[in-house]
């Protein structure tokens, strides 16, 4: 019962978003083209979410890749539709800000 809770509310071990990319994680920003050239996290790379299935390609299967959008709801979609597509290493960083912050 207690897992059951934790993976619910997302309690448990943190994921090391920096070591990630020290070992060539990939991040996938899925906001709108606009949103993107509004900030976004040097490196990363812009693929909205309404066009993530058709441009999934684009990315590598063998490394990490790390979702972020403004708030994190997109992202998560994003993560879901990577799994479904074959990536086996997918991860959430919820909003683009508070992952900068994370990688840092």
């Amino acid at each position: 019962m207690i897992q059951f809770l934790k993976k619910l509310f997302g309690a448990g071990p943190k994921t090391d978003y920096k070591a990630l990319l020290q070992n060539g994680a990939q991040i996938v920003d899925v906001r709108t083209a606009g949103e993107y050239q509004g900030g976004h996290i040097k490196g990363s790379v812009n693929i909205p979410l309404n066009s993530i299935g058709s441009q999934m390609k684009k990315l590598k299967k063998d490394k990490a890749v790390i979702t972020c959008c403004a708030s994190g709801m997109r992202s998560a979609s994003a993560k879901n539709i990577l799994k479904s597509g074959g990536f086996t290493e997918v991860y959430n960083g919820g909003g683009w800000m508070s992952l900068q912050n994370k990688i840092r």
